[in-house]
């Protein structure tokens, strides 16, 4: 890799609460693979949730102060990355819109928003990696969650990641980019409608036999797997990052988790 850097640039890592408290495995594995990329990584203590429930809950109030807590967490960073799309996409694109009307806050989001990226898009956009620590090998189906897709353009990445892997097969679905049915509180307000849509996810997988079911958003994946477990399907999800990076000691996605 070619980084035309003098110095490793200094990378913030927001964790996200899906990853802090259900799965830090993931965590781990963003670290290891940001630096392999030539990165140094640090986890500021003072972070907490991205403000995200919040604001599509209508709390602009309460979004709004968590963001502000968000960018002082990470003054001074080169970088913040995030292992997720719709948390990468609330801070690069909703946060300057939180502080609309508010001139000196509007300015520190828009600085902000500049230095954030989703992981995949980081790693491959950004730092070039051509190497991965990871040594899975097998037929894999990836999920493109809706927030990284159609806010941040996150799909090339993880493929092109994945690539780096030999003996890795991925495998295109009917329903390839369209969403699981999870949308945070969406599947909560209308579940029947949110596990319908999961249901014609898992039914392309079955159809396409994979071993695992990857994607960059856990909120997605713990939807997904959770609709394959009531299906009594033995088809397990993962974080991409475990498997580019090697952190696959976490027991899989549908076995370890709700």
């Amino acid at each position: 890799m070619t980084t035309g850097q003098s110095r490793q640039p200094r990378v913030g890592l927001f964790v996200t609460c899906l990853v802090d408290l259900m799965r830090p495995s993931v965590g781990f594995a963003a670290v290891r693979l940001l630096e392999a990329a030539g990165c140094t990584v640090e986890v500021p203590a003072t972070q907490t949730c991205c403000g995200q429930p919040a604001y599509n809950g209508g709390n602009e109030a309460s979004a709004k102060e968590l963001a502000l807590q968000t960018i002082a967490a990470f003054k001074g960073f080169d970088y913040i990355v995030a292992p997720s799309g719709s948390c990468a996409a609330m801070l690069k694109r909703h946060y300057p819109k939180l502080m609309e009307g508010d001139e000196e806050a509007f300015a520190r989001a828009n600085a902000f928003a500049e230095r954030v990226h989703e992981l995949l898009a980081f790693l491959v956009d950004v730092r070039g990696l051509d190497a991965v620590p990871g040594t899975f090998s097998g037929r894999v189906v990836y999920h493109d969650g809706c927030s990284g897709l159609r806010e941040l353009g996150v799909s090339r990445q993880p493929r092109a990641l994945l690539s780096l892997l030999e003996g890795v097969e991925v495998v295109d679905t009917e329903h390839q980019q369209s969403c699981c049915g999870f949308g945070g509180l969406f599947s909560v307000k209308y579940p029947d409608i949110s596990n319908a849509i999961a249901t014609k996810k898992t039914t392309d997988f079955a159809a396409a036999r994979p071993q695992l079911v990857l994607s960059g958003e856990l909120g997605c994946l713990m939807h997904l797997a959770g609709t394959l477990s009531r299906q009594g399907s033995p088809l397990a999800c993962r974080h991409v990052a475990e498997v580019l990076a090697d952190e696959m000691s976490a027991p899989p996605i549908a076995h370890g988790m709700p």
